[in-house]
């Protein structure tokens, strides 16, 4: 697996591990922070982390989305068609997922209410009113797709454990860092 072509840009590679280490992340501190009392410091640094790191992720998917359809190698796999379609369907359901749990954060955190920065050094104004009584029913969907995202991710995990395992090629290899004396790509 010399061949560059064999393996995902690094760039391409760093935004994936990067969106997965932000998932899992954000994941766990909302149900940390749920178990603590409310306004403990700690559970509103959860909170202001979580925004935070929310607002990082809305940039990484654009910018994943961007390199995916202007930049970036994409390595042809040698999968049952099937398998292919599967994987490009499984793809497209991560990034809508994605999208749609930035924007419900978005949502919600401007139905409660309250300020809404970046790790305190700007705010991100509401740019239309969004009624309070929506922020349960905006916060339930914020879960519920939190909950997708980690059961479909956790899929996706256990295809390319796979395909590495069972099937035995080069699927979760094009997707890791290039082991030592490959070419630096």
């Amino acid at each position: 697996m010399n061949n560059p072509a064999d393996r995902y840009d690094r760039l391409t590679r760093t935004f994936h591990w990067l969106t997965a280490a932000l998932v899992i992340f954000m994941f766990a501190s909302a149900h940390v922070w749920e178990n603590l009392e409310k306004g403990t410091p700690l559970r509103k640094g959860l909170q202001s982390v979580h925004i935070s790191l929310g607002i990082a992720m809305a940039v990484l998917i654009g910018a994943r989305i961007l390199w995916r359809v202007f930049g970036g190698n994409h390595p042809k796999a040698d999968n049952h068609p099937a398998l292919n379609v599967a994987a490009k369907i499984a793809h497209g359901c991560l990034y809508l997922l994605l999208l749609t749990q930035v924007t419900l954060g978005f949502l919600f955190r401007w139905a409660q209410g309250e300020p809404f920065n970046f790790f305190g050094l700007f705010p991100v104004p509401a740019p239309f009113v969004i009624d309070h009584e929506l922020r349960g029913t905006l916060g339930g969907l914020h879960n519920n797709v939190a909950w997708a995202i980690i059961v479909l991710a956790g899929l996706h995990a256990c295809a390319a454990l796979w395909h590495h395992y069972i099937q035995r090629d080069s699927t979760l290899r094009r997707m890791l860092p290039a082991p030592r004396g490959d070419l630096p790509y």
